[in-house]
């Protein structure tokens, strides 16, 4: 088969380009003819030393453009990608191809999208978030710090100021969702979805015109088996990823600021300062690489993902599961499906962190953690989100978009 894989970015920079481009590089490893198809470089590594292909604009996304006109513009519809898109096509056999999206909307837009509809390419979408069919692409009301219950692009959302920055800015992002539906052809003209839960499947599906395909690819992580760390013997509450409001870092920050318990924070955000002030004596590393991430994981007592809005999975809670850490998640995100409540990790009552704090307190119990450990350790490795599951189960889903099927 010839797959295009279509990402934002060249590079990892998330859990979207991750997963995209590891499943470039396995399809790759497989005999498949892989070309990636990027806006925005510089292109990973492990593409650079593989048999792929790489097709990238060399854009900017839409936050780190000086010119604030053209990323306004590009990102409701870019027409350099458009054209580098269809130059691409023209190249291949389109009875053999697949054109397999995993993020479009921080660099690309849905003209890609368009464009390989219009030449009747098989396309195949893969829903990291809900931009497909949510303005802000997360069904969440950031000024009120509570997930949205308003359907998208209704005169109520329209006119809701829900927007993480003003009210510009979510008239532009529903311009933007209303050029993607109209003329972009997403979702409506996306025939075979990729889901990577059933929280996410259970969320999106209403949205999604009659017809859809609805295939469920759990996402991959990559990672090593090995013994199962100690988490009893760790002292650190670890928290990796963005931090952001919606993420919910000041709750974890507010418990920090109660407790003398020592707290971690992964990664970068505009919450950054909100934490600092609420909690000084805990440590924020920034952005790490994937091996001290690991390293982070591998140290901690708990990994804690205090998430405020839906998510769509919550990777980081399968990586700590495979090191054996166990996990403290919102139950009103979708981490909560990977985790057992008692079993390998712990539930808290979304967005309070009072209860986050109750139940990181039943974590001082040495015992405790290590049975939550081993059970998580135990339970990942049961059925491992290994590369080669994932691209095994990826030949399936193509197999039938190819077939008609």
């Amino acid at each position: 088969m010839n797959i295009v894989v279509v990402s934002d970015f060249a590079h990892v920079n998330g859990g979207n380009a991750a997963v995209a481009l590891g499943s470039a590089v396995g399809l790759a490893a497989r005999g498949h003819a892989v070309t990636l198809f990027a806006g925005a470089g510089p292109v990973d590594n492990r593409i650079k030393a593989s048999s792929i292909d790489v097709v990238c604009t060399d854009q900017y996304s839409i936050a780190d453009d000086p010119r604030r006109l053209r990323a306004m513009v590009q990102g409701m519809w870019n027409v350099g990608a458009a054209r580098a898109m269809g130059t691409l096509l023209r190249r291949m056999d389109l009875d053999r191809t697949v054109v397999h999206v995993h993020g479009w909307d921080k660099v690309l837009s849905s003209s890609v999208v368009r464009t390989a509809l219009s030449m009747g390419a098989k396309v195949v979408c893969t829903y990291h978030d809900y931009v497909s069919v949510c303005p802000t692409g997360g069904f969440y009301n950031h000024p009120k710090d509570m997930i949205c219950g308003l359907r998208p692009l209704s005169a109520a959302c329209v006119f809701e100021g829900c927007d993480r920055r003003n009210a510009a800015h979510k008239w532009w992002r529903v311009a933007r969702s209303a050029v993607q539906r109209q003329w972009g052809g997403i979702p409506e003209e996306v025939k075979h979805v990729v889901v990577v839960s059933d929280f996410s499947r259970r969320i999106l599906s209403p949205f999604f015109p009659d017809g859809t395909q609805v295939h469920h690819v759990r996402n991959m992580i990559e990672v090593t088996r090995a013994e199962p760390v100690e988490p009893e013997s760790n002292k650190p509450f670890v928290m990796v990823g963005r931090l952001s409001r919606e993420k919910g870092p000041h709750l974890l920050a507010a418990v920090a600021q109660q407790t003398d318990w020592p707290v971690r924070f992964v990664g970068e955000g505009e919450s950054a300062a909100e934490v600092r002030r609420l909690a000084p004596a805990a440590t924020l590393t920034g952005w790490l690489s994937r091996e001290l991430v690991t390293q982070e994981l591998s140290g901690a007592r708990a990994v804690i993902f205090p998430s405020l809005w839906y998510e769509t999975e919550g990777l980081v809670v399968l990586e700590a599961a495979a090191l054996g850490v166990p996990a403290v998640v919102a139950d009103s995100c979708a981490a909560r499906d990977l985790v057992i409540d008692g079993e390998t990790g712990l539930y808290f009552r979304g967005g309070d962190a009072r209860a986050l704090q109750a139940v990181m307190t039943r974590l001082q119990d040495d015992q405790f953690v290590r049975r939550l450990g081993r059970a998580a350790h135990q339970h990942y490795w049961r059925h491992p989100r290994s590369r080669e599951k994932h691209v095994a189960d990826l030949e399936e889903v193509y197999a039938q978009v190819l077939s008609g099927h």
